[in-house]
C-alpha cells in the first residue's frame, strides 16, 4: 500500500512534486512518531515503501547525519534538528521571548511553555520545566488537539469558518486523536459545541484555562502573546502548566494568572520594541556536497532528496521569508530544483507562500525529527561518538563532567574497548578532579579567582607517589591545559594508568564537559599519546560539539539522567543551608592502595568521603556507524 504523502488529506500530488522527497519526509515522520527509532522492516511497514527504497533513503539520511544506522535500527540524530531549528530561527520568538519564560518559570516554580498555532492544533516552540520528580511538559515540536488544550481555544478566536469546518471534519475523522502522537488516545469527552463555547469565553476574558482536558491531574491556563508590528494578531500563546496536587484550575485563575499577564506584557514589549534580526549567514555549499556524495555512494545516494532538504536550511535568522531566487543562491540549487523542492513542501504543508512570490516555513516543520530529540542529553549525543573513537585508538573513551563543588568529576558516558587489560570505570563514578585528565581539562576553564576554583586546589592528597600536590605546580599545569587545550596525566590517579583529555564546549565556547581515552602506561608512551590519541580525541570532540550546537541552539541539553539525580541533591543540599554543604564537603577522599581512583568507596571517620554516586548509564556501549561531515546548516 503506498504511503500517505501527507498527515492529514489525501489531495492529488501536484505533478512537478520530487516524490524521493515526499519519500524522505514520511521516512522522517515515521521516525519521529515512533520515539527516534525503528527497524528497517518497521519502516517498510510504516511508510508503505518497498524495503529497497527505505534502505536508499535511510543511507541518504545517515550521510546527511539525520539519523544513524545502527544494526537493525535506524535512530534519529542531533543533526537533524536543524531542519527545525530553520523554522524557530525564523520565527524569532524562541530567541526573543524564551528568557521571560525561563524567568516566568523560575518566578512561580512551575512549567511554562510557548505554543503557536498548526492549523487546529497547536505546537511547542519552547519549553522550561521544572526540575523535579513529577515535571509536566511536553517537548518542542509536539503537536496537540486544540479542544484539550489551554492555547487552543484563543487560537481558535481567530478561526475562519473554512478552519473551524477543517476542524470538526477532522474530529468527525479521528475520534480518539490518534493523529496526535504526543496525546494520550481516548474518545473525545467534550462535544463540537464545548469548544466552541471555550473559544467565545477566551476571546471575551483574554485567557483560558485547561483542567484535566489533556491527562488526567493535568491542569494549564494561557494567555495571548500579540504580535503589535502584526496588528495585535496572536504569536503565540504563553500557558502555565501544573498538576492538581500543586494547583487547582481555579486557583491557577487566582493565584497564577495575575503573574502570567504581567509576563505576557513584557513579551509584547520585547516584540515591540525588537529590531529588526539581521540576516544570518545562509549555509554554502550544500549543493556542491549533495554532488560529491553522489559521486562517492553511487545509487545508495538519492541527491534529489539531500537537495531537497538543504531547501529547508536556506531559511533561519533575519530569512523568514524568501523568494525562489533567494533560495536558490543559498543553496546553490538550479532555479527549477528549487522550485520543484518549494511546490513539494508546500503540498505537504512544511511551506507556504507569504505574497510578494516569497514562501515562509510552517511549524510542521517541527515534525521532522525535533520531538524526540528536544529533550536529548549530552550523553546521549556523545555515547556513538566515543563508540567510533574507542573502536579506531583500541582504548576506552570517557565524557564527564564537573559536579557542582568543582572537587569531582563525574562520568556520563563510556566507551570501553575489548581488552584482557582495560580501564574499568562505571557511568556515574566520580573522581577527585586534581588527579584526572579530563578534571584537569575542565578545572582550566573556570576563572583564576573562582572560588570553585580555590576549593579545588585546597587539601591535595597523593593519591601515587606521581601525584601533583603543590597547588602552585596543579596551577602552572591548568595554564599549560589551556594554552595548549589538552590535559595529560601519567599515572598521577592510578599506578600504570595513562589517560589525555581534550574539552567539549558548547555554543558560547564554554568548556562543559571533557573527553578522554585512558589507557595502561605500557601500550603507549606519552609521545605517542600526544601524537597518535590527541588528532582522534580532538576530532571526536569536534564531532559532538557539531551535534551539541545543533541540539543545544533552541533545547536545554541535559548531562544525562545519573548526572540530573546529583544536581537534584545537591540543590537540595544548598537549600538545606550552606553549613550542611560544608560538612560534606570535608568528608570526601579517596581509598588509598592499588586501585586508588577506580574503585572510590566510603571509610568510616572524619577523613571519610562520600560515596560516589553510582547511576545506571543513559545508553549502553552501542557501535554506530560512522558518517562523513558535511556544512552545517544552522
Amino acid at each position: 500500500m503506498p504511503a500517505k504523502t501527507t498527515l492529514d488529506d489525501d489531495r492529488a500530488v501536484p505533478a512537478e512534486a520530487v516524490t524521493p522527497l515526499i519519500r524522505g519526509v514520511t521516512v522522517l515522520r515515521r521516525l519521529t512518531e515512533a520515539g527516534g527509532t525503528l527497524s528497517a522492516s518497521g519502516l517498510e511497514r510504516g511508510t508503505g515503501l518497498a524495503r529497497s527504497t527505505v534502505d536508499r533513503i535511510t543511507s541518504t539520511l545517515a550521510r546527511m547525519g539525520y539519523v544513524r544506522l545502527d544494526g537493525r535500527d535506524i535512530m534519529l540524530a542531533p543533526r537533524v534538528m536543524e531542519l527545525g531549528n530553520a523554522y524557530l530561527a525564523a520565527l524569532a520568538l524562541p530567541s526573543l521571548l524564551a528568557s521571560h519564560a525561563d524567568a516566568l518559570a523560575d518566578e512561580l516554580d512551575e512549567s511554562v511553555s510557548l505554543a503557536v498555532a498548526d492549523r487546529d492544533g497547536i505546537r511547542f516552540i519552547h519549553q522550561a520545566t521544572r526540575r523535579r520528580a513529577m515535571s509536566l511538559s511536553f517537548r518542542i515540536g509536539d503537536l496537540l488537539p486544540a479542544e484539550r488544550t489551554s492555547p487552543g481555544p484563543l487560537f481558535a478566536t481567530e478561526w475562519p469558518d473554512a478552519q473551524w469546518q477543517s476542524w470538526r471534519e477532522r474530529r468527525a475523522a479521528d475520534p480518539d486523536d490518534r493523529g496526535f502522537p504526543a496525546a494520550p488516545w481516548q474518545s473525545h469527552a467534550s462535544s463540537d459545541e464545548d469548544f466552541e463555547r471555550r473559544a467565545a469565553r477566551a476571546r471575551k476574558d483574554g485567557w483560558a484555562l485547561d483542567d484535566q482536558l489533556i491527562e488526567p491531574g493535568l491542569v494549564a491556563v494561557s494567555v495571548p502573546v500579540r504580535d503589535p508590528r502584526a496588528g495585535g494578531r496572536i504569536a503565540c500563546v504563553a500557558n502555565v502548566v501544573s498538576h492538581t496536587s500543586r494547583h487547582t484550575a481555579a486557583d491557577l485563575r487566582d493565584t497564577l494568572l495575575p503573574r502570567l499577564r504581567t509576563a505576557v506584557a513584557d513579551m509584547e514589549r520585547e516584540l515591540r520594541e525588537a529590531p529588526e534580526p539581521r540576516p544570518a549567514t545562509a549555509p554554502a555549499g550544500l549543493a556542491t556536497w549533495t554532488g560529491a556524495s553522489k559521486q562517492e555512494l553511487g545509487r545508495e545516494f538519492v541527491e534529489s532528496l539531500a537537495r531537497g532538504l538543504t531547501v529547508l536550511t536556506a531559511f533561519g535568522e533575519g530569512r523568514a521569508e524568501l523568494t525562489l531566487t533567494d533560495v536558490a543562491n543559498a543553496t546553490g540549487l538550479a532555479r527549477a530544483t528549487a522550485r520543484r523542492a518549494l511546490i513539494t513542501y508546500e503540498h505537504l504543508g512544511l511551506v507556504r507562500p507569504s505574497g510578494n512570490r516569497a514562501f515562509s516555513l510552517t511549524p510542521r516543520v517541527l515534525s521532522l525529527g525535533y520531538p524526540p530529540l528536544s529533550r536529548t542529553s549530552l550523553a546521549q549525543i556523545a555515547t556513538p561518538h566515543l563508540a567510533e573513537l574507542a573502536d579506531r585508538v583500541h582504548e576506552s573513551a570517557s565524557l564527564a563532567v564537573l559536579t557542582p563543588s568543582a572537587e569531582e568529576i563525574q562520568y556520563i558516558a563510556r566507551a570501553a574497548t575489548s581488552r584482557v587489560m582495560s580501564v574499568n570505570i562505571t557511568i556515574g563514578t566520580r573522581l577527585p578532579a586534581y588527579a584526572t585528565s579530563m578534571g584537569r581539562v575542565l578545572l582550566a576553564d573556570l576563572p583564576e579567582g573562582d572560588g570553585h576554583l580555590s576549593s579545588a586546589l585546597h587539601d591535595l592528597r597523593p593519591l601515587t607517589p606521581r601525584t601533583v600536590t603543590d597547588p602552585a605546580t596543579l596551577e602552572t599545569t591548568l595554564s599549560h591545559v589551556r594554552t595548549h587545550g589538552y590535559a595529560l596525566v601519567d599515572e598521577e590517579l592510578e599506578a600504570g594508568l595513562r589517560s589525555v583529555a581534550v574539552p567539549v564546549r558548547d555554543r558560547t565556547g564554554r568548556v562543559v564537559a571533557s573527553l578522554n581515552v585512558a589507557m595502561h602506561a605500557a601500550r603507549r608512551t606519552v609521545e605517542e599519546c600526544v601524537r597518535e590519541v590527541l588528532p582522534e580525541l580532538v576530532e571526536t570532540a569536534g564531532r559532538v560539539e557539531g551535534d551539541l550546537r545543533v541540539a543545544g541552539r533552541f533545547g536545554g541539553v541535559g548531562w544525562g539522567e545519573g548526572v540530573l539525580l546529583v544536581r537534584l541533591a545537591a540543590d537540595a543540599i544548598r537549600r538545606a543551608g550552606d553549613g550542611v554543604t560544608r560538612r560534606l564537603s570535608r568528608r570526601t577522599a579517596w581509598r588509598r592502595g592499588p586501585r586508588a581512583g577506580l574503585a572510590p568507596t566510603r571509610r568510616a571517620g572524619p577523613a571519610a568521603r562520600r560515596r560516589p554516586w553510582r547511576c545506571r548509564p543513559d545508553h549502553g556501549d552501542v557501535r554506530r556507524r560512522r558518517t562523513a561531515p558535511r556544512p552545517c546548516g544552522s
